[in-house]
């Protein structure tokens, strides 16, 4: 682990690569997905252990509804089954938030994300968010619109409309903003996630598909970043 005073904070991570991974077994892609949740789970264990306050994960995005059906359909059943059943051999002092949208959803799942929320809400050591039907723009759009309609009531003079009032506004508000953003398996772009709050990320990708990420290679992304000089627009 790096040295004190540069340990981030708040590490977003793109789970990327779960189909590939199982195409290249000739297994279907649902199967992948179950391996991502594994490796989901160990990670989030790992760090705990190392005392990263918050973590967010990209889980599915507001584009992955294109999909094939049978793979929507079981990435939904996992997600349903891992809320009912495996999220509870995570360490009790997890608490747990859901950030996207939750309406296309079924109900029986935003149920659950709700239960969850409240049950693990005075838990303070690691912080996850799990990004689910999830975009960065339609997070800034949702945003604007909240804002917008506070300034048609007269609430809210526009003038006002800040940074800071616009951070408020969305899915990790009172959080830090992350200072990794990790991708691992190949790929080399943002795919929408995190676009306010990545604005001063540190962008770290891997060439490793996410069911076959360990902590291993987080320690190697966690040393990447201990040697990046994060001037923040300065000198």
């Amino acid at each position: 682990m790096q040295e004190s005073g540069k340990n981030p904070q708040h590490i977003g991570i793109i789970m990327d690569g779960n189909g590939r991974w199982a195409k290249q077994r000739g297994l279907a892609r649902k199967f992948g997905h179950r391996e991502g949740a594994k490796a989901f789970q160990k990670i989030v264990e790992y760090c705990y252990d190392l005392g990263v306050p918050y973590l967010t994960f990209y889980a599915w995005s507001t584009e992955n509804w294109a999909r094939p059906k049978d793979e929507v359909d079981a990435v939904m059943n996992l997600l349903r089954d891992y809320l009912n059943r495996d999220l509870s051999k995570i360490r009790q002092q997890v608490r747990m938030r859901f950030i996207g949208d939750r309406g296309a959803l079924p109900q029986d799942i935003q149920q659950k994300m709700a239960e969850i929320e409240e049950k693990t809400a005075s838990f303070t050591r690691t912080t996850v968010n799990l990004a689910v039907n999830y975009g960065g723009r339609a997070e800034i759009a949702a945003a604007a619109r909240r804002l917008a309609q506070q300034a048609r009531d007269g609430a809210l003079d526009p003038a006002d409309i800040d940074e800071a009032l616009i951070s408020a506004n969305i899915g990790t508000a009172g959080q830090p903003d992350p200072d990794i953003i990790l991708r691992p398996s190949g790929e080399k772009r943002s795919s929408n996630f995190l676009l306010w709050q990545g604005a001063y990320a540190e962008m770290i990708y891997m060439d490793v598909l996410w069911p076959d990420f360990t902590p291993r290679h987080l320690d190697e992304a966690l040393a990447e970043f201990s040697r990046r000089n994060r001037r923040f627009g300065g000198i």
